[in-house]
């Protein structure tokens, strides 16, 4: 049954010495279901905003800005493992009292879902793991650490979506522009620059886990588990998705033609329909 919903709300949480953003969008559906979103690194919160609204048919949908990105307070630079975010998201959950809900994560933000998910927490339901796994393709870790040691001063909004569009111009063009837009926040001297931690701008200062142990973590979910995989990927091989397959026990694989790394940026019609097949079904 669908009723009449309040708009969007951006909250504020305080959760382990640290100040969290996160977006709200209630469900048009009595007593639905709560849908966890975690973006990427460099990423935020109101990259969602497209497939968040397509879900609130089904889900009430919950966006962490995540430690040091978006809105979200700046954490120690040593303070930014995975296994920090997954304890924030295990703090967000017991915040919000989240029973069965179901766990979307992105890149980073996957990461941190494969780990959580290997805790085999009772709240969780379901898992969709887009564009990650437990070892990633060298090629695409050179990128995005050359990316992240870019140029990150811009005269303009209009100049830092230039810069977006020439790093990658497979995004339809205005869903690239509301993520570039909401990258960035101004400086003193007048220009923009990203909203995320300067101290993550070494991408070093992104502590991954070492691949056993996220094997170890995959192969302890105990929860139904989507894997979504761009076709032009550079970071989740062919080979290691097909393990991953293989490693969670009930889990399914689903590939996004036209899409690279960045599978919701790039293909966002293509990735609402593969994840809406596995969270709908």
């Amino acid at each position: 049954m669908n009723h009449t919903t309040a708009p969007v709300a951006d909250e504020l949480i305080e959760m382990r010495g640290l100040r969290f953003h996160y977006r709200d969008w209630p469900s048009r559906r009595v007593g639905a279901a709560d849908l966890v979103l975690l973006h990427g690194y460099t990423g935020h919160a109101r990259s969602w905003d497209a497939f968040a609204e397509a879900m609130t048919d089904r889900y009430r949908v919950l966006a962490l800005d995540q430690r040091g990105h978006g809105e979200s307070g700046w954490a120690p630079a040593d303070r930014y493992g995975v296994d920090d975010m997954a304890d924030d998201l295990e703090a967000f959950v017991k915040a919000l009292a989240l029973r069965r809900f179901t766990l979307l994560g992105l890149s980073m933000g996957g990461m941190v879902a494969m780990e959580y998910a290997g805790r085999a927490p009772k709240e969780l339901a379901a898992c969709v793991i887009v564009d990650i796994g437990p070892e990633i393709e060298a090629s695409g870790a050179d990128r995005i650490q050359t990316g992240a040691r870019a140029n990150d001063m811009f005269a303009s909004r209009d100049e830092a979506f230039a810069a977006a569009r020439a790093a990658n111009d497979l995004p339809p063009r205005d869903h690239h522009r509301h993520r570039s837009d909401y990258s960035l926040m101004r400086t003193e001297d007048g220009r923009w620059t990203y909203r995320f931690d300067r101290a993550l701008r070494s991408p070093g200062n992104l502590r991954r886990r070492d691949a056993e142990a996220a094997w170890r973590s995959c192969a302890n979910i105990a929860v139904p588990t989507q894997l979504i995989r761009g076709e032009l990927s550079d970071i989740l091989s062919p080979t290691v998705a097909q393990r991953m397959i293989q490693t969670i026990p009930d889990a399914r694989l689903a590939m996004v033609a036209k899409s690279g790394h960045a599978v919701p940026l790039d293909a966002p019609e293509g990735f609402l329909a593969a994840a809406r097949d596995f969270l709908t079904g």
